[in-house]
């Protein structure tokens, strides 16, 4: 057995060719980096982000209104006890999505979170939020050039956003 520390010569090579094809990557196989984009444009929604409205920030990072529609669906407890940490997760069946924001209406920043969803990818997301008291929480799907929302109240026992 040709070994140096344990390590075959041909299982060292067969490495050296993964780390090789990890660095170069595969060619044209459609597997690579893509970067995270702001919802209405290029750069970071900031001012959508600073709104202390669930409308105000809407508007802001869109420029529009959205409807409601029974093809987005939101799981979110009805009850949290610790408004510190409450799992939220938005997924839709609706086609060419491009991008999911979560709003929580009496926070003191509306906005919560807002992904850009790339072609081809399943438009789902899941999230960790902080909520300052009951409220509704506002999922927001851009599919096909409009907005399509669900909303949910959620029950806040102990609020994380120091309240």
């Amino acid at each position: 057995m040709n070994s140096t520390h344990g390590f075959s010569a041909t299982r060292r090579l067969v490495l050296k060719g993964a780390g090789l094809v990890a660095l170069i990557g595969l060619g044209n196989l459609p597997l690579g980096f893509v970067p995270a984009l702001a919802a209405a444009n290029d750069k970071y929604p900031e001012d959508a982000f600073k709104q202390k409205s669930d409308a105000d920030a809407i508007k802001s990072l869109y420029g529009k209104t959205a409807e409601p529609s029974d093809k987005v669906k939101m799981d979110a407890p009805e009850i949290a006890e610790n408004g510190a940490v409450v799992p939220i997760s938005v997924s839709t069946s609706l086609p060419d999505v491009t991008s999911i924001s979560i709003l929580v209406a009496e926070n003191p920043n509306a906005l919560a979170a807002s992904y850009v969803i790339p072609a081809g990818t399943v438009p789902s997301v899941a999230n960790r939020l902080k909520m300052a008291k009951t409220t509704n929480v506002i999922a927001i799907v851009e599919a096909g050039g409009k907005l399509y929302s669900t909303t949910k109240e959620v029950k806040v026992t102990v609020g994380g956003c120091g309240g």
